[in-house]
């Protein structure tokens, strides 16, 4: 194996074992349907909050504020 091909596949290797797990698409919408996913996002908003962000955050908030005040996804079923 020649010396470029080596180092190709080793910024190749290194590019992919830096990319993590894509975080979902979190919307109010989303997280009000999704009780366990909005409060894993609380959870990271309160304890690790440089892991998330401000947006994220506020996207959980108003979730929250839409469940406790009745609008829920499996009200409008019905």
């Amino acid at each position: 194996m020649t010396a470029v091909r080596r180092f190709a596949l080793a910024v190749l290797a290194a590019s992919l074992s830096a990319c993590g797990p894509a975080q979902p698409d979190d919307t109010v919408a989303s997280l009000t349907a999704d009780p366990a996913r909005l409060k894993e996002v609380r959870r990271l908003c309160r304890e690790e909050r440089e892991k998330v962000s401000d947006a994220l955050c506020s996207r959980a908030a108003e979730a929250t504020n839409r469940r406790f005040l009745g609008d829920r996804p499996e009200q409008h079923s019905q």
